[in-house]
This record gives C-alpha cells, structure tokens and sequence, in this order.
C-alpha cells in the first residue's frame, strides 16, 4: 500500500496553498493513507505560556472545519491530531479518519512537555494512559487490515509503548510532530528505535520552516522499516510530499525477528 508523509507550514495562508499542493500529489501518487503533522489546521497555541481559552476555541473550531475537508486529499485513510474538549478536558486528541465513515478519535495524547514554545502541559490536559492499536480495513485489494498505533510526538520517548503496540499487531506507528529544527537528528533517532521495538513501519509528519513562524520548525517527516530501523525517505523544503509504497507483510515478519520476539 501506499502511505504518504509531509511537512506543511502552520501558517494559515500557507498551508492553504501548501494543502492543495499536497492532495494534488495524494491523487497523482493514488496514496491509500497520508499522515498529517501534530493539530495542524491552527498556528502553534503553546508557544505562547499564557492560556488564551479564546485561542483553544477558535483552534477546535477551526479544525471542526478542516475535518470535513479531509476528503480532499482522496486518499483512503488520514491520520493527524485535533485539539478537542471532553468531559470538560482540553485534549490533544490522535484520529484516524476514513472516506466511508468520517473520523474515530483513537488516542489522547499522554506525555506533554512544558517548556519554551511547547508549553503543552500548561495548555491542555493528559488523556488517559491507553496505548491501544487502531485497525481499519485496508483499500488495497490482498492486504492485511491496518493496525494503527499513535505515537503523538513526546510519546516517542516512552518507547515501551512501540514494544506494546508491535505486540498488539500494530503495523504502522503514527506518530504526528510539532518538533524544532535544532532537534531533528534526535527525533529521527526516537524514530529507527520505535520501527524497531515494535516491528512496525514508522510514520511521522511535522511542521516546516517557512520563516514567517516564531518557532523554527523542522520539517523531516520520515518512513522508517521496521526490520532494522532503515529510513526509507525523509521530507525536505525541497520535497515536502514523500509517499511509499510499502508491504505490510514485512511487519509480520520483522516481528519474528530479534528484538521483537525477546520476552519481558
């Protein structure tokens, strides 16, 4: 099947035009799934320390809106983050949406940083601490269901949870980014590790720099095998679409390999 990753700038008037630049390559490469960068539809909310609940507002407004153009990018499957309001919580909410039934929220994002330009514990609460694989029907005819696992981000670093999901039967790793430039070699890293405890292809999209940003973004979203850790392709300024056509059935076989079968 084929998935796609990208890097998008998180300015408003950018990303529009960025948006149908990136279904028009979805279409042309006929991708069954795209992977978006970390609640991308509205700029930043916690760089700034001070909460403005105006701001969430108008954020999970304006995402309310993007989700219903989710079809525009005509691929199957989309992954991404919205900022939601539950039960009187503010949430960092993981979806998986697909063409025949909308969007389904799979997970809330656990670990939040609290630190300049991520001031995420300050902004938004903790979901609870579930780390359960998501599976959806595959659009390309002989395939396997895909089993969706979210790594939002700082989850990355609690790497017990790629292991976790690898043992559920996870074959894609999710894992949506607002993460700065000056860290992209660490970030990648946390990428090959997670592919290789959970023996799952790992995906990631992130904001790119396009200078008009506070924060300079990294852009670099990546595909990662899951057998060694190999990056398959990275985004760049110069490429910001990067699609692959990838064979679920190696997540199989990884997973019979060293490290995955060692037990606890």
């Amino acid at each position: 099947m084929k998935v796609t990753v990208c890097q998008l700038s998180n300015h408003p008037a950018h990303l529009e035009r960025e948006w149908k630049q990136l279904a028009s390559h979805v279409s042309e490469e006929k991708s069954s799934l795209v992977l978006l960068p970390e609640m991308p539809f509205y700029p930043w909310l916690s760089a700034d320390r001070s909460v403005d609940p105006g701001a969430w507002r108008a954020s999970v407004a304006i995402h309310d809106l993007w989700m219903a153009r989710l079809q525009e990018l005509s691929a199957p499957v989309v992954i991404g983050t919205r900022p939601v309001v539950s039960e009187d919580k503010r949430l960092n909410m993981g979806f998986v949406w697909q063409v025949d039934s909308g969007h389904v929220d799979a997970h809330a994002k656990v670990y939040l940083p609290n630190e300049a330009g991520f001031w995420e514990a300050t902004w938004y609460q903790r979901g609870e601490k579930h780390f359960d694989t998501f599976f959806c029907q595959s659009a390309a005819v002989g395939e396997p269901d895909i089993g969706i696992g979210f790594l939002i981000c700082t989850e990355m670093w609690f790497s017990e949870h790629a292991r976790d999901y690898g043992r559920q039967g996870a074959n894609i790793l999710a894992c949506p980014r607002a993460t700065a430039a000056l860290t992209v070699d660490k970030w990648i890293a946390a990428g090959r590790v997670a592919a290789v405890r959970s023996g799952a292809f790992c995906l990631s999209s992130n904001f790119s720099d396009d200078g008009t940003q506070a924060l300079p973004w990294a852009g670099t979203g990546w595909i990662i095998h899951p057998e060694e850790g190999d990056v398959i392709g990275l985004t760049s300024n110069e490429r910001p679409f990067l699609t692959v056509d990838i064979d679920l059935n190696d997540t199989t076989a990884a997973k019979q390999t060293y490290p995955r079968y060692v037990e606890k």
